[in-house]
């Protein structure tokens, strides 16, 4: 089954960056950052997602990876 992966959490210790601050930078709650950090959202609106990317440097790609079935 293909899925996706949040690497949200490895992008936010690479820019040395607290949920709390890039929550407050970013406009959500540290509730739903730490929900999308998990990855148990069904979606993500791309108004938060360019906001994550704009705050941390980075591109869409950086912060999610889709996975491939495993055919084995």
């Amino acid at each position: 089954m293909t899925g996706i992966i949040v690497r949200l959490d490895v992008m936010m210790a690479m820019r040395k960056m607290k949920g709390r601050d890039l929550a407050a930078r970013i406009g959500i709650t540290e509730q739903n950052l730490s929900l999308l950090k998990s990855g148990k959202v069904k979606g993500i609106r791309f108004e938060t997602l360019a906001k994550l990317c704009e705050a941390l440097d980075c591109q869409p790609g950086d912060l999610l990876e889709a996975t491939t079935p495993d055919t084995s």
